[in-house]
């Protein structure tokens, strides 16, 4: 059981809206594995609750996450765990794959308030929300070739978004880049100046609450899914799934709601109009 002193994610929910923030400042929201447990944890909770219709990552300090948690490494290097005839034990990269894999599979839209640097690990987190807004001032980089190792778990997530050329320049080079270079090669949705940060995340938030829940989920997967063999078995297996969210409940009560000029059922009271 964990104490209230020892939470390392803080959850806060309100307006259809859960905000999960990274709270281990003292070694930058290092992705320890206690707190990458918290994490999913808090992402089931999240996932169960029907009242949250959006997730935000967010976190405390000035740092948003500095990846990987490499005192916790080192401790199993001394302990052995990192022999590679034995098993990953607490190695903190080990356990990365299930969180990126949790976040880009989350049958509800997730935003990451980035107020801070990130680097390598954290790099995985940001690219696997759904929508990213960092401050232009925040720094980036992807410093694993500088520490002897690679970019592998992360790229999972990370490569879907960048442009091909600025991921081989970053990755290779370990380089450092701000918020507006991580808009412009698709790391982020969006860079803001940080006295606008939670406003412009506020807003999107107050966006993604009005898409309904089920259409939600089953948007995130038509964004992630393989594409068919040909155009037109894609475009079949479309049609179908097109069909049966129109003849679901939220696409009828969409539709009524659409034609009388009201919100439908979803939207959460005060969260603005359409």
């Amino acid at each position: 059981m964990t104490s209230e002193g020892d939470a390392l994610v803080r959850v806060e929910t309100g307006q259809g809206v859960a905000t999960l923030t990274l709270d281990s400042p003292h070694n930058r929201n290092a992705l320890s594995t206690p707190l990458m447990t918290q994490l999913l944890a808090a992402l089931a909770a999240a996932e169960s609750d029907d009242e949250v219709r959006v997730v935000v990552l967010s976190h405390t300090g000035p740092v948003f996450c500095s990846g990987a948690d490499l005192k916790e490494t080192a401790a199993a290097y001394a302990s052995g765990q990192s022999e590679r005839s034995e098993p990953s034990g607490t190695v903190p990269a080990a356990m990365l794959g299930d969180v990126f894999a949790r976040l880009w599979e989350f049958p509800k839209p997730v935003v990451a308030r980035v107020g801070g640097p990130a680097r390598a690990g954290g790099l995985g987190l940001i690219a696997a929300a759904d929508i990213a807004i960092c401050t232009e001032d925040a720094t980036f980089a992807f410093t694993e070739v500088r520490l002897g190792v690679v970019p592998a778990v992360i790229s999972a997530t990370v490569l879907p978004r960048l442009q091909p050329r600025a991921a081989a320049e970053l990755f290779l080079t370990g380089d450092v880049f701000d918020g507006r270079r991580a808009a412009q090669i698709g790391l982020v949705t969006a860079a803001s100046p940080a006295a606008s940060l939670d406003a412009t995340v506020a807003a999107y938030c107050a966006a993604l609450v009005r898409g309904a829940p089920r259409a939600l989920a089953g948007t995130k997967g038509i964004l992630h899914r393989r594409s068919a063999a040909t155009v037109r078995e894609d475009l079949s297996e479309l049609s179908a799934l097109s069909v049966d969210y129109f003849l679901s409940e939220e696409g009828r009560e969409g539709v009524q709601a659409f034609r009388e000029k009201r919100d439908p059922w979803w939207v959460p009271q005060g969260s603005g109009g359409a």
